[in-house]
């Protein structure tokens, strides 16, 4: 099977790209996902509040995911679900193996998108002992039991994490009639909002314990029965007696597919290291969504995906008409500390696309007060932070010469910050690194 573009991952990254390189003129694009519905988390993430900044509406989750999968099917993209995609090669031209239920097939494109998202680490990556026992669940794990299942899951939970996915959890573990005793992160405090932790205390009487660690699982009859927590400054050690454990947050972008064909990844991010056009190390390789860095919102990652769209249909529009391509990518971004990664982590020229009608050739979207360099989706970088800062500006530099300077803002692990693109068209092409810190003398 040929294709112009192949996507890889049908959630909101994916199939808004989908719809988009449909708009733009892209005749063959195929997306090709494991599960059976297209749609990727938000299919089973019951509450409200998906949709805002790119549909410019409010809806449920499984909403949500309907509504931007029929956008791309009726846009004619061709949803391949049920298949697994196991490799992807890029010498002689890109091609993927393709593995389902109807056998093995290889896809030649003309262009890859890799979508495929996020997952949460399991117990196993974070290396905590004990035995191994049913109910030790991840947010993914539990919202797929408990909205697409159906399930009721008695008995009393500890939730491991104070992210706004936590808080998530622990309302999911609400609606399937669990007590939550607690959500523990090892952080000094939570990550999330205020009302976020507030509504908890409010109406679940739910605590988080700050500063404290699991430490060990017990399990009896197959079933978990206990754990251990620990403060992570005394040393202090209590047993909590539990039916479920639910890990929430400390995600990682979904990057095997990437990084077995050779894809380069960022040593901050994890997931693909990509330029401000999507485009990845591969020529004909882009990736978008939380695969290039976990975790924003469904919508964000979306506009991601159209932005990726975007930039793929001048990829291939150069093709067409053989022009040349770009320079080759002289600016790197680099997060100093306290924070730990920025992305994207590169500053591309490039052509925009007229998104009007059609492919275009670089003159109306994208491009940087005439500078040919192409902004970041959103117009903006996305930064995570190493260590807590109740006050910091966020800068950045290129040989000495301040480019610009964000107002005072928090930094909170976990919690993402950005710093908006407008200083772009003051990089200099020839100047080496942008260097991206706080408040530097």
């Amino acid at each position: 099977m040929d294709a112009d573009v192949l996507v890889v991952g049908a959630g909101p990254a994916g199939l808004t790209a989908a719809a988009e390189l449909r708009r733009l003129g892209v005749a063959r694009v195929v997306v090709a996902d494991r599960e059976m519905t297209p749609g990727g988390i938000p299919r089973h993430s019951q509450h409200a509040g998906y949709g805002l900044r790119d549909l410019h509406r409010v809806l449920s989750g499984p909403a949500y995911a309907r509504a931007l999968a029929g956008a791309a099917a009726r846009a004619g993209a061709r949803l391949r679900t049920g298949c697994t995609v196991t490799d992807l090669r890029a010498s002689g031209g890109l091609s993927c193996v393709l593995i389902s239920t109807a056998g093995i097939e290889e896809v030649r494109a003309a262009a890859v998108l890799l979508a495929t998202g996020c997952r949460e680490r399991p117990r196993a990556a974070r290396l905590v002992p004990g035995d191994r026992p049913h109910g030790v669940l991840t947010t993914g794990e539990l919202q797929q039991r408990v909205y697409l299942g159906g399930e009721r899951l008695d008995g009393r939970a500890l939730v491991v994490g104070a992210e706004h996915v936590s808080f998530s959890a622990a309302l999911t573990l609400a609606h399937a009639g669990t007590r939550v005793i607690a959500l523990v992160t090892d952080q000094p405090r939570h990550q999330s909002y205020a009302a976020f932790r507030l509504g908890a205390a409010l109406r679940w009487h739910v605590p988080v314990w700050t500063s404290t660690a699991v430490t060990r699982v017990t399990g009896a009859a197959g079933h978990l029965a206990s754990v251990n927590v620990a403060s992570v400054t005394g040393g202090q050690t209590r047993t909590v007696a539990c039916e479920w454990l639910v890990f929430t947050g400390d995600w990682i972008p979904d990057h095997v597919l990437a990084r077995a064909a050779g894809v380069a990844l960022d040593a901050g991010t994890l997931g693909p290291a990509i330029d401000t056009t999507m485009a990845t190390s591969t020529p004909g390789v882009f990736a978008a969504g939380n695969l290039v860095h976990a975790a924003e919102t469904a919508d964000v990652a979306a506009l991601s995906g159209r932005h990726a769209a975007r930039q793929i249909a001048a990829y291939l529009a150069r093709r067409a008409t053989q022009a040349p391509s770009p320079a080759p990518v002289t600016v790197p971004v680099i997060a100093d500390l306290p924070l730990r990664w920025i992305s994207p982590n590169a500053i591309a020229p490039g052509a925009a696309v007229d998104t009007s009608a059609g492919i275009g050739t670089g003159t109306s979207d994208g491009i940087v007060n005439g500078t040919g360099i192409v902004p970041p989706p959103l117009g903006r970088f996305a930064i995570r932070a190493a260590e807590y800062r109740a006050r910091a500006r966020l800068e950045a530099w290129q040989a000495g010469r301040l480019l610009t300077r964000s107002r005072p803002l928090p930094l909170i692990p976990g919690r993402p910050v950005h710093l908006r693109a407008s200083w772009l068209a003051s990089v200099d092409p020839d100047g080496g690194p942008v260097h991206v810190g706080i408040d530097r003398p």
